[in-house]
């Protein structure tokens, strides 16, 4: 049975201009010129690649599927409409659980399975010391294992699509071919790998730097270093945490110049704590971290940050303010581009009508009225 067919208007982001979007079967049916213009936006939805929380919510405190399904609601209320689940450095079986309960969450609903195309691993092959490190726990770093590998993917239904790893490690290069052969993308992150090391992964077939700028040591040589290394590696997408805190405007400004819109991401890198109130918590991610006023999230008694505490239409609207982009040009860092890297459909006829009706604030700010998951359409406002 067909469903009728539903329209939503709003003005393009990237021409200014009303446009009609018809959905049917949860399906972008046809693209119209014009429509009721009410002041709203129109883009595809928000794509998140690494959120490892959020709204209280955490993947990395050995979630249960209630947990997960509670999640993917506080980040549609947030104006995400799809994102990667992110796990980031545990034990084996830790990991093997938080995985099955992801998997059970999006069997559970078909909508949850859409929201959740794939899950984002971060770790535990990264650097071991700090700074690289981050706030992953120094005790469960280790060597890349297809076997282990291998053993993640059984237990999740083969859930995992990116991997993140520091390509240091002796085992990289057949690790990274592995990966690739099953499908995974492979991320380079939280590294102090050689340029040697960091061109062997990237022939062997890494794609993305995760965070570029973060999860590296706090003091490096001028050059050359894993930062310039990436940043010259045109074959290398790179994702950026533009929250305020995790770059400055500057840095951001020059590594987007750098990379180019068409191979840059924004990412949230969101930990539960994003939307708790200012304060000291106990946290799977860093341990003891406080949260700001500001908004900044760090690891207490160090300049460490234990992730991001805000959402990712917050960092659309920082990115625009710290490197000067248009409204289409940020959205594009969160829409277009994540779905490029994994060859899925953005907006046009045919894919999945994944939408964000929004209004603009006077500072800049995105204000999501209603966020589509294939179609169906979830109120942000009253």
């Amino acid at each position: 049975m067909t469903d009728p067919a539903t329209r939503v208007w709003g003005r393009d982001p990237e021409t200014g201009q009303n446009r009609t979007i018809v959905i049917q079967d949860g399906r972008i049916s046809d693209i119209l010129a014009g429509g009721h213009d009410d002041g709203l936006w129109l883009s595809l939805g928000l794509f998140d690649l690494q959120l490892n929380g959020f709204g209280g919510y955490d993947l990395n405190a050995r979630p249960d599927p209630q947990t997960v399904r509670d999640l993917v609601l506080a980040v549609h209320r947030s104006g995400v409409s799809r994102f990667a689940p992110t796990l980031i450095t545990a034990s084996h079986d830790a990991t093997i659980d938080a995985l099955k309960a992801i998997a059970q969450a999006r069997d559970s609903d078909p909508l949850i399975k859409h929201a959740m195309p794939f899950v984002h691993l971060e770790g535990p092959h990264i650097a071991p010391e700090d700074g690289p490190r981050g706030a992953h726990p120094a005790e469960h770093v280790r060597p890349p294992s297809l076997d282990e590998f291998d053993a993640w993917q059984a237990a999740s239904g083969n859930l995992i699509g990116l991997a993140t790893m520091s390509p240091h490690w002796p085992e990289t290069e057949a690790y990274v071919r592995g990966l690739r052969t099953r499908g995974v993308r492979v991320a380079l992150g939280h590294t102090n790998a050689t340029p040697d090391q960091i061109s062997a992964a990237v022939a062997a077939g890494a794609m993305l730097s995760t965070h570029l700028g973060n999860g590296i040591a706090a003091t490096l040589p001028r050059h050359p270093n894993p930062i310039w290394s990436q940043l010259a590696e045109d074959r290398l997408w790179a994702s950026f945490i533009a929250d305020g805190h995790h770059l400055p405007p500057e840095t951001f400004k020059a590594m987007l110049r750098a990379k180019g819109l068409e191979r840059s991401i924004l990412v949230s890198d969101a930990a539960a704590l994003a939307g708790c109130t200012p304060g000291i918590y106990d946290a799977p991610i860093g341990g003891k971290v406080e949260l700001k006023a500001n908004g900044r999230l760090e690891v207490v008694g160090t300049s460490f940050l234990a992730g991001a505490a805000v959402s990712l239409k917050f960092g659309i609207a920082m990115a625009r303010r710290m490197a000067g982009l248009t409204l289409a040009e940020a959205l594009r860092l969160a829409t277009i581009n994540p779905r490029l890297l994994f060859n899925l459909p953005a907006l046009t006829v045919g894919a999945p009508a994944d939408l964000l009706r929004f209004r603009l604030g006077e500072d800049g700010s995105l204000v999501p009225e209603t966020v589509y998951v294939a179609g169906r359409p979830y109120p942000l406002t009253p």
